[in-house]
């Protein structure tokens, strides 16, 4: 007897359900579950949603999908998993869900892929001075002495420190294999061997030439890059920030960049939209973007199509590949 099709929400922000159910998306949720995949939930208090809700069995969420609170799953007692087309399902997912027995997935592996990659650049552009160089080029518009103004640039046998051994921090070291770069990896929960020397953090600090972040957010991490860390790294060598702007002493980041000590490659800030007048802005040695590393435009589908393979296996009755258990969360964005 074929087992029927989950009967399937989508709860997301609208706008987010426009970017993210492209037509081969639609195609295949409407295959694998029961779902209207034009009905996009953003408010489950909405008196509108509640006989659907009443019905649901899966949730299909991703960036702003409310809090799944103990009031919304009274609402949908036959619900039994989530199924999250984005990366951290902090958000979202709360003690009630875990309590209820809720299965949840993430698609966190399919967004650590671009973030990977825009490290590996910000790396390599880094240790080449290349925003340095083309602005300088722009500038001039003549030769330039280039091992005057940088000594030594290039990334042949360069130091990189990765900080946490992440799901994104695995696979920048794994994306920096093919180079003659030395890395390094500084994480106090690391039991198992990336091939690569494990060290603490203050010596990590003091021997890298690009440092890069990519621990998760938490109580004990606000501020895990201070002055004094800041402090230990080398003249010249960059800073790059892809996981969340509470790790960082802002301030003290922003001292040292204006004393031209050091470089910064800064895709998240605290608060995440700065105000107009941060010097971040303006600074000549920061490359500063607003929060693109992760899956932004057309890198959308791959992790809406991870989540729609989970929402796969769980229709047939197999565990989850990107399954998150509640004790995950602890140590994890």
């Amino acid at each position: 007897m074929t087992k029927p099709r989950p009967k399937t929400l989508l709860a997301m922000g609208r706008a987010v359900a426009k970017r993210l159910v492209t037509d081969d998306v639609r195609e295949r949720l409407v295959a694998v579950a029961d779902i209207d995949p034009d009905l996009v939930i953003d408010d489950f208090a909405d008196p509108a949603v509640a006989e659907v809700l009443a019905g649901a069995e899966v949730l299909y969420t991703s960036w702003w999908c409310p809090p799944i609170t103990h009031d919304v799953l009274d609402k949908a007692p036959g619900l039994r998993a989530v199924v999250h087309a984005a990366g951290s399902v902090k958000h979202h997912i709360t003690e009630a869900c875990w309590q209820r027995g809720i299965l949840v997935s993430s698609a966190a592996a399919a967004n650590a892929e671009p973030v990977a990659e825009y490290t590996l650049a910000s790396i390599l552009f880094a240790n080449k001075r290349v925003l340095d160089i083309a602005r300088l080029y722009r500038e001039h518009r003549a030769p330039l002495e280039l091992d005057v103004r940088f000594p030594g640039f290039g990334n042949y046998r360069r130091t990189v420190g990765i900080v946490g051994a992440s799901r994104i921090g695995r696979r920048v070291i794994e994306l920096l294999r093919p180079f003659e770069l030395d890395v390094l990896v500084a994480d106090p929960y690391l039991t198992d061997d990336l091939g690569v020397p494990h060290v603490e953090l203050d010596e990590l600090f003091e021997r890298c030439d690009v440092i890069s972040l990519h621990a998760p957010s938490l109580p004990e991490t606000r501020h895990l890059v201070d002055a004094g860390r800041l402090a230990r790294m080398r003249d010249g060598a960059t800073l790059i920030n892809t996981a969340r702007g509470a790790l960082v002493d802002q301030d003290a980041l922003i001292a040292e960049l204006a004393r031209g000590r050091l470089y910064a490659v800064i895709d998240v800030t605290e608060p995440d939209l700065l105000p107009a007048d941060s010097p971040l802005y303006d600074l000549p040695n920061v490359l500063l973007t607003p929060h693109i590393a992760g899956s932004l435009g057309g890198e959308l589908p791959r992790i809406a199509h991870l989540a729609v393979d989970e929402l796969a296996r769980y229709a047939q009755g197999v565990p989850f590949l990107h399954g998150v258990e509640a004790e995950e969360l602890a140590r994890s964005a």
